[in-house]
């Protein structure tokens, strides 16, 4: 890896730019960022980062035609992720053509590749979570992200290529480096002023009261530190197919709230407010990763934080003196 390129799409994004800060502190500088800044602050999650060079997603196909064979592994991150984007068209050519296409080429050069898949191709978790890939097809993402998403997944295996390349199905990671993603941020970003300044929360209402009370939905969340670190770590082992990458342990909201209130050393207090109607009947309820595939190809628990240490160090060490990674 240190005498080829690595390739990281969607690198000033969210998770992009902490698999470069990651490599970075694993001694990798031999990058080449791939991402579109546009109008976005995007561009201070580059802050400190060491890599060859930078170029716009819509270069990367031109600069591989003569440059394939300089890169060792593409970590393909660079997508749109709103679960609220209605543009299907828009969706199918950036999220899925485009990852078609560089798969392609990556097979082709014998390139290490490593896809973004996402959570939300489980749709409402009544198939469970599991990453075995002979439930692909079964699986009814709630989301027009979500299915462009599953639709590479399926392709992939459709294409026999599944043992030749490596899917991350990341749950709910959240950290530093998200400043930039609007209504897409997660709710420890967007919770925070509030806690601060009113020292109250907000959480939704159940929209399953006979499944579960209100803020007691759960999800999966994992910090930004340990999805770098685990995504990072397929590039130096020989593990393919479609994995999880989660804590493999539900989370309330009601405990994520808690864990917000005592980082910043406040009492809890918490107000249930009404779901907005865009989305009831494509919210997850309830999401935990089976991470069984992950721990037995990797010997090792998938995530070092826990959530009130990854809430603490997120608040404490970035959000509260307004630092990146």
């Amino acid at each position: 890896m240190h005498d080829r390129m690595i390739i990281v799409t969607g690198a000033a994004g969210f998770i992009g730019s902490a698999v470069t800060r990651h490599l970075n502190d694993k001694g990798y500088d031999r990058l080449l960022l791939v991402d579109d800044i546009e109008t976005t602050e995007k561009w201070k999650n580059l802050h400190g980062k060491r890599f060859y060079n930078f170029i716009s997603k819509h270069s990367l196909f031109s600069w591989l035609e003569n440059r394939a064979d300089e890169v060792a592994a593409i970590i393909h991150l660079g997508a749109c992720s709103d679960t609220l984007e209605k543009d299907g068209d828009f969706l199918m050519e950036n999220n899925f053509r485009y990852t078609q296409r560089l798969a392609e080429i990556s097979l082709k050069h014998d390139i290490r590749f490593i896809y973004a898949s996402s959570a939300a191709t489980y749709g409402d978790g009544s198939l469970g979570f599991s990453d075995d890939v002979d439930l692909l097809e079964e699986l009814r993402p709630l989301n027009l992200y979500g299915f462009s998403k599953h639709l590479f997944d399926v392709w992939a295996k459709q294409q026999g290529i599944l043992d030749r390349v490596v899917g991350l199905k990341y749950f709910n990671v959240f950290g530093p480096n998200e400043s930039h993603k609007g209504h897409m941020a997660s709710m420890v970003y967007k919770m925070l002023p509030k806690v601060k300044n009113e020292g109250i929360v907000h959480l939704f209402k159940s929209s399953e009261p006979s499944r579960f009370g209100d803020g007691e939905q759960c999800r999966d969340f994992i910090y930004v530190k340990d999805a770098a670190r685990m995504t990072c770590d397929f590039l130096f082992n020989n593990n393919s197919g479609i994995f999880n990458i989660g804590r493999g342990s539900p989370t309330t909201w009601n405990q994520l709230a808690g864990a917000l209130f005592q980082a910043v050393e406040k009492e809890k207090n918490i107000e249930y407010i009404d779901m907005p109607k865009n989305l009831v009947g494509q919210y997850q309820n309830y999401t935990c990763a089976d991470m069984d595939k992950y721990l037995k190809s990797h010997g090792h628990t998938p995530s070092s934080y826990n959530i009130e240490g990854a809430v603490k160090d997120y608040i404490q060490e970035h959000l509260l003196v307004g630092k990146q990674w």
